[in-house]
């Protein structure tokens, strides 16, 4: 095509034919470039005053500046999308507003300039703007330099033993943006002491310290929110003392101050949670195994379009320039003194949980001292109970040597079951058995019945199998089935009592005796 525009290898490749003397049409035949394409170029060396082996000399850029390559951006000669541009802004911030949609600012543009673009386009012209409002920048991430720590926004679930409770646990993710290196963990709770007992796992796992660390303005970590001069909690400016690493805070709502993390927790979706969704747990302890378990297939799965896995990229090249990891953790210990309750257990009212102690101190003020992990409980200086905490409100935990005796028994009874005492009740023998299963089944629901049955066990324990095995047979015979029935039978001692038979007793045949034809009317 006559007047095309050459790239920069046919321009040279024109310029060293036009040096050695080539003719036009030969020109025009070896590169397949149109004549008038050839002789138009061949106008714009001559106004230069330059020769062809000078104009060959020049560098790209310069040669473009000559033949005039780059085509000049044109200039926008539409006043519909001038004015369009001038509202951009106002466009822009109008749509953050709660509510305001498109076609609403499509309205009320329309209505004060009539002329301008339908709507379709005036959608097309905002996206287009939204696109480039969105460019990000690619930042070079030094290794051992920094961590960035969030929470996934969904839980994880484990399912209590005890009670069939589905408890949900709060995701901490914690990442290193050069390696890509993280850390995953479910937690009791999203509580500041949490974090920080997170924030040491993270540590002890990546085997070292970097120098800073970034969250967004959650509550836990930040206590004073401040674009240039953030406030953190006191006990996280303590961990920060103790581990010789700085704070930094990322700006509120800005999600891309922290990148890395933020992709993380993407993945955590799809390679941790995805492959965990069929399974169930019964503690937090078996399901962070399976978390960690997922985590370290991750980390061995080599980056896309690359050679080499996060886990080869950290020991590689990140964990030599950690810092050294202090002597000892940094370990939150609190102290409080409360009164043992008339249930033999105490308060600690961070969580709201009960604890146990021997029930001989009912009364007595004691000293509790309490971490992350465990509950211990002194009086005059010497422990008198030792728990794992629990963080769930409202709840008890108690050890079966703290109870009364009488406690004790009555804990044991609540294990009891019907297939438990129909088994006990066919030691004494089948007649109890039957009289056992007749009791269960007279009540609508079956543990209404333990009680009793617990009693008629408590009569063979007094009376003896024999006795309780006679007093069933005859307790069978009667149509209520309960434990005073049997009782009745044991303390009046019918169960000795021999099994009377009744013979039919009939009149015997005799003359005077009249039937009933003696009754007939003549």
């Amino acid at each position: 095509m006559a007047n095309k525009l050459l790239n920069m290898n046919k321009v040279r490749q024109l310029l060293l034919f036009l040096e050695r003397g080539t003719s036009q049409r030969s020109i025009a035949r070896e590169t397949g470039t149109n004549r008038k394409t050839i002789a138009n170029y061949l106008g714009k060396f001559g106004q230069t005053g330059l020769s062809f082996s000078e104009l060959l000399a020049l560098d790209d850029r310069k040669l473009d500046e000559i033949v005039g390559l780059s085509k000049p951006l044109a200039e926008e000669t539409d006043p519909r999308k001038a004015h369009f541009n001038s509202l951009i802004g106002l466009h822009t911030h109008e749509l953050a507003k709660e509510g305001v949609t498109r076609l609403l600012l499509w309205e009320e543009y329309i209505k004060d300039y009539p002329e301008g673009f339908q709507y379709s386009r005036f959608c097309e012209l905002l996206q287009e703007q939204q696109k480039l409002n969105s460019a990000t920048m690619h930042f070079e991430h030094q290794p051992g330099k920094l961590l960035q720590v969030d929470f996934a926004g969904a839980p994880l679930h484990y399912v209590d033993l005890s009670t069939g409770e589905v408890i949900a646990c709060p995701v901490f993710i914690a990442v290193l943006p050069f390696s890509g290196y993280g850390y995953v963990e479910a937690l009791p709770n999203a509580k500041l002491p949490q974090v920080v007992k997170a924030l040491n796992n993270t540590l002890d796992y990546l085997g070292g310290v970097p120098l800073g660390v970034k969250s967004d303005n959650m509550r836990q970590w930040v206590s004073k929110t401040c674009r240039y001069e953030p406030q953190f909690t006191e006990m996280l400016q303590q961990w920060s003392n103790h581990n010789h690493i700085a704070l930094f805070a990322a700006r509120a709502y800005k999600p891309k101050d922290k990148p890395t993390v933020e992709g993380l927790v993407k993945i955590t979706y799809m390679r941790i949670y995805a492959k965990l969704r069929n399974e169930t747990f019964h503690s937090l302890a078996e399901l962070n195994q399976a978390i960690w378990a997922k985590l370290d297939q991750h980390h061995q799965i080599n980056f896309q379009k690359k050679t080499f896995s996060r886990q080869e990229l950290f020991i590689g090249q990140e964990k030599a320039l950690l810092q050294a990891l202090p002597e000892t953790a940094y370990y939150i210990r609190h102290y409080t003194k409360a009164k043992v309750q008339k249930s033999y257990h105490v308060l600690i009212g961070e969580d709201w949980h009960y604890y146990s102690v021997p029930f001989r101190f009912i009364g007595k003020e004691v000293r509790l001292i309490y971490c992350q992990d465990t509950v211990e409980i002194y009086y005059n200086n010497q422990r008198i109970a030792l728990h794992k905490r629990d963080y769930r409100n409202h709840k008890y935990t108690t050890s079966e040597e703290h109870m009364p005796a009488s406690h004790q028994a009555h804990l044991a009874t609540r294990g009891f079951s019907a297939a438990y005492y129909l088994q006990k009740a066919m030691e004494a023998g089948p007649c109890t058995h039957a009289f056992f299963q007749k009791l269960m089944d007279s009540k609508k629901v079956i543990e209404q019945s333990y009680t009793s049955c617990l009693g008629l066990l408590r009569l063979i324990s007094a009376y003896g199998p024999l006795r309780m095995e006679a007093a069933c047979t005859r307790g069978l015979s009667g149509s209520k089935f309960t434990y005073t029935a049997i009782k009745n039978i044991l303390v009046n001692n019918m169960d000795l009592m021999e099994e009377q038979i009744t013979k039919e007793y009939r009149i015997p045949i005799h003359v005077n005796l009249r039937g009933p034809e003696a009754y007939n009317e003549n």
